[in-house]
């Protein structure tokens, strides 16, 4: 376990000391996708589904959760976020809606798990707003897409 930061020389979890770090301007964008038939995605689009608009329900769900991130995620450090931007969209080719999400912090530590958690969060919302027409739904490739900042520098999906 020496290479798992998480954890110290005995083996016992531990959240990571990020004191001795420098603040930096912190990023990072998701993304999701929850695939559902070609009624259920004219169902949202139409602004009929029972429980309200989904898509606007879900990027509310998905900003809340990543204010809680430290809250949720075991040893992950609670972050000021300085900004967080959830999008639900249609994307008829899967057919089903689009989940993206950004958050920026000044910090000592990254913003990737508060992006993820929104992404998730936000599909999860949308099945659950969904689930009594269309339980076959499926949430796919919810993945960090870029980030910058940190000792580790930019990084972007390919």
């Amino acid at each position: 376990m020496a290479d798992l930061t998480h954890f110290d020389e005995e083996g016992r979890a531990r959240m990571v000391d990020v004191s001795a770090k420098p603040e930096t301007d912190r990023f990072a964008a998701a993304r999701g996708f929850v695939r559902m038939d070609e009624a259920t995605l004219a169902l949202v689009l139409s602004g009929r589904a029972a429980k309200g608009d989904v898509a606007r329900i879900a990027e509310l769900a998905g900003t809340m959760a990543a204010k809680r991130t430290g809250d949720l995620i075991p040893l992950c450090h609670p972050l000021p976020l300085t900004a967080v931007a959830v999008r639900v969209e249609p994307d008829e080719s899967l057919p089903g809606l689009a989940v993206t999400a950004e958050a920026r912090t000044t910090g000592r530590t990254g913003v990737e798990m508060e992006a993820l958690t929104a992404v998730s969060i936000a599909c999860l919302t949308i099945y659950d707003m969904l689930k009594s027409k269309a339980r076959g739904m499926t949430i796919e490739r919810i993945e960090l897409i870029r980030k910058t900042g940190g000792a580790s520098g930019d990084w972007r999906r390919k």
